[in-house]
């Protein structure tokens, strides 16, 4: 079938829209087949098969990044590119000592690419990054471009049919759509894992091949410091063995800014972490799902939230919500988490001014039988697709 004959998931107002008069600004949202960059070896290996694979990709990414920290849009105030690169270097040991493996491939990958190491810290962890440079530098968070990305849910085994899932969109302003990515990595030293992120960043969401999935939800945090950022993290925390040793390597890790992050395993253990620098409160997988946006929820943790829009709290509290009320019944399929990725009314995000926030993809994964899907683009126009480890 081709990726533009996909069968609609929202019924037959959805299939006049697909038809012939489909807006162009509509069917511009439509993608192909999520990619799939397949990295194994040593992680310099690794690194530089990313990097080569998509340089010029990586190149202009990276420039619109670290232009955005110098115009002050996501960092309280304005910055020399100098200034904004010393402060990114500044961050490099933080990583090294947090996983020289994975630092290794992130330097390959930058070399590869034509890029230092310290804009790869930018265009790998930028959200981070810019809760650095807001600690940093200063001054008011503008509302035009808070953070407000992604819905993120663990359903328990029981939920389930006897296997449960873990499911998120990956949501972010949507010139970052067109950068998706699914890493199929295979490491020497580390387990294989199907890792959903962007061109020139370690990894955002994944599932390992001993079922151990790792997602998030970007918090602003106040208190951002030169340490390592996310999308490290992420891959660190696909090496372990479980969702408990997930979540002791997200704890221990010297985080430079805030994420929340959840993990699950094949045995239907499952924890969430509001993570910010100085505050990182868990919740175990108990009886109900696991539903988390991009606010915080812990007492600990809001002290040290950065103040947020009225619109975008309220698009945080809309989009809980609707997962939980979504997940509150039992035989949850992978179907029905594809579906609430879908939904159009609080999940499922359009760009629209000032935030222009989007869907920019999703992922379904199944830990107990190793199954995974991930879709590019806004899920409510595109098809999911579904992965193997192996080729």
């Amino acid at each position: 079938m081709s990726w533009n004959s996909t069968p609609d998931p929202h019924g037959e107002q959805q299939n006049q829209l697909l038809g012939g008069t489909f807006p162009t600004t509509m069917r511009s949202m439509r993608r192909p087949p999520i990619r799939v960059l397949d990295l194994a070896g040593s992680p310099e290996h690794m690194g530089a098969t990313h990097g080569a694979a998509y340089a010029d990709e990586i190149r202009q990414y990276t420039d619109e990044r670290v232009s955005l920290v110098m115009e002050g849009l996501w960092s309280g105030g304005p910055m020399a590119e100098a200034d904004v690169l010393d402060l990114a270097a500044s961050m490099l040991p933080a990583h090294e000592a947090h996983s020289p493996a994975l630092f290794a491939e992130m330097c390959a990958m930058a070399d590869a690419a034509g890029i230092t190491p310290a804009q790869a810290v930018i265009v790998g962890g930028f959200t981070d990054f810019v809760d650095t440079v807001r600690a940093v530098v200063g001054g008011a968070h503008p509302d035009t471009v808070m953070e407000d990305d992604c819905t993120s849910v663990i359903v328990p085994d029981h939920r389930a049919d006897g296997a449960g899932f873990f499911a998120q969109t990956w949501d972010m302003h949507d010139s970052a759509t067109e950068h998706v990515v699914l890493l199929r990595t295979d490491p020497t030293d580390a387990p294989a894992a199907l890792v959903f992120t962007t061109t020139g960043a370690l990894g955002q969401i994944g599932m390992n091949e001993l079922g151990v999935c790792v997602g998030i939800n970007n918090l602003t945090a106040t208190d951002g410091t030169p340490g390592v950022t996310w999308t490290q993290v992420v891959r660190h925390a696909l090496e372990q063995d479980s969702a408990a040793t997930a979540r002791d390597a997200i704890l221990d890790a010297d985080l430079a800014g805030g994420h929340n992050f959840l993990v699950f395993d094949a045995e239907g253990e499952g924890y969430n972490i509001e993570a910010m620098p100085t505050a990182r409160p868990v919740t175990t997988l108990d009886r109900d799902a696991v539903a988390h946006t991009n606010h915080t929820l812990a007492p600990e943790t809001t002290a040290v939230q950065g103040p947020r829009a009225d619109a975008l709290q309220d698009s945080s509290v809309r989009r809980l919500d609707t997962a939980r009320q979504w997940l509150d019944r039992d035989g949850i399929t992978a179907d029905d988490l594809m579906a609430l990725t879908r939904e159009p009314d609080a999940v499922c995000q359009t760009a629209v001014e000032p935030y222009r926030v989007e869907s920019s993809g999703a992922t379904v994964m199944r830990p107990r039988t190793k199954e995974f899907w991930a879709v590019w683009g806004l899920p409510s126009m595109n098809e999911y697709q579904k992965v193997p480890f192996a080729r």
